[in-house]
């Protein structure tokens, strides 16, 4: 269940619209379209049928959050990886999404970087964010940490705070 639907049970389009009004994919490999400026790839869902209306006041809000404003006219081919990757971050959360899936969010930053993206992450009030990570300070600022063992789980427990 998600918003209220059933969605193993939906068809192909209103499961595009609940995965657009719902949940916000980060990927590890941006997955960000090179003909578009870094402002259009963030703006992109919020300006397809059916997004919730304010998507281009909070794409913004996220631009300069993340700082990315003077970098936001550019496309992707001449960004660097943690540009990159805070633009993406700044795409899945334009939609203001119930469940935010990120891969491996703060793989290509910097540390002030990373501490902006984990500040804003851990900040994001009544959401599921779900962190696939490998580094201990993206761990630190979760709730609950789960510990996968070649595809099982083998431990969960929540986090040892401070290490953030």
């Amino acid at each position: 269940m998600l918003a209220g639907q059933n969605i193993t049970e939906q068809r192909p389009r209103a499961l595009a619209r609940t995965r657009l009004r719902h949940v916000g994919f980060v990927f590890q490999s941006f997955q960000l379209i090179e003909e578009l400026s870094g402002e259009e790839n963030v703006l992109l869902p919020a300006r397809l049928p059916g997004a919730l209306r304010g998507g281009e006041q909070r794409a913004r809000r996220l631009i300069d959050e993340l700082g990315l404003t003077e970098i936001a006219s550019r496309r992707p081919h001449e960004l660097s990886g943690g540009e990159q990757q805070r633009l993406a971050i700044a795409r899945a959360l334009v939609n203001d999404p119930e469940v935010v899936l990120a891969d491996e969010p703060t793989g290509n930053l910097d540390q002030d970087n990373g501490a902006t993206v984990l500040a804003l992450l851990r900040n994001l009030t009544r959401r599921a964010v779900v962190i696939v990570t490998h580094e201990p300070e993206a761990a630190g600022i979760a709730d609950r940490v789960m510990h996968l063992r070649d595809g099982r789980l083998a431990s969960a427990a929540a986090p040892i705070r401070g290490s953030a």
